[in-house]
C-alpha cells in the first residue's frame, strides 16, 4: 500500500501545479510565440519619474480638497513692529533716519514667494527683498528699509508681489 500512495501523491501534486500554472495565463497566450507574433518587449524603467505637483496646487485637508493658495490681505506701513510683525503705529510720513516697515498680512496655505520692492519718486530702486512662505493659515510678514545716514526727502512707494505678481502698493513720504 505504501507503493500506491507515493505515486498518487505525486500525481495529485503535479496536477495541482498544472492547474495553478494555467490560472495566470490569458486565453490568447500560447506556450510558444508563433512566427508571425513578436515576443512582447522587455519592461524598462521610464527615463524619468514625473515631478510631484507643487505644494501651492496640491489638495489640502484644510481647504476641503481645493488647491492650496496664499492670498495677500492688508499692507500697513510704520516705523515699529511687534514680535508678530504687526505695525504698532501706522503711518505714511517718516523722518529720514526712521526704519520703515511694511507689514503684509496673508491667509491661506501652501508655498509662495512674497516680495517687496521699495522705490524713490524718480523710480530708483531703494531696496528689494523676498521671503518664502510655507503658510498654514493667516500670518504676517514684515519687510523693512533703513539708512543710518538718512533717506533723502521725497515721495516713495513699496510694491508687494506674490509669486511675481504685484498685489498691493503703498505710497509714503520722507520729510
Amino acid at each position: 500500500m505504501k507503493m500506491t500512495r507515493q505515486p498518487l501523491i505525486l500525481a495529485v501534486s503535479l496536477a495541482a501545479m498544472l492547474v495553478l500554472g494555467a490560472c495566470g495565463k490569458n486565453n490568447n497566450e500560447s506556450a510558444a510565440p508563433s512566427p508571425s507574433t513578436a515576443p512582447p518587449p522587455a519592461a524598462t524603467a521610464p527615463a524619468s519619474a514625473p515631478a510631484p505637483a507643487p505644494a501651492t496646487t496640491a489638495p489640502s485637508a484644510m481647504n476641503n480638497g481645493a488647491p492650496a493658495t496664499v492670498t495677500v490681505g492688508s499692507v500697513e506701513l510704520g516705523s515699529t513692529v511687534d514680535a508678530n510683525h504687526k505695525i504698532l503705529a501706522s503711518g505714511t510720513s517718516f523722518a529720514p533716519k526712521d526704519t520703515i516697515y511694511a507689514s503684509v498680512d496673508t491667509s491661506g496655505n501652501g508655498n509662495a514667494t512674497l516680495a517687496a520692492k521699495w522705490t524713490y519718486q524718480d523710480g530708483q530702486v531703494v531696496h528689494e527683498d523676498s521671503k518664502t512662505l510655507n503658510a498654514m493659515g493667516p500670518e504676517t510678514t514684515a519687510f523693512m528699509i533703513s539708512k543710518p545716514d538718512g533717506f533723502p526727502a521725497g515721495n516713495y512707494k513699496v510694491d508687494i508681489s506674490l509669486d511675481g505678481n504685484q498685489v498691493a502698493s503703498k505710497d509714503f513720504s520722507v520729510k
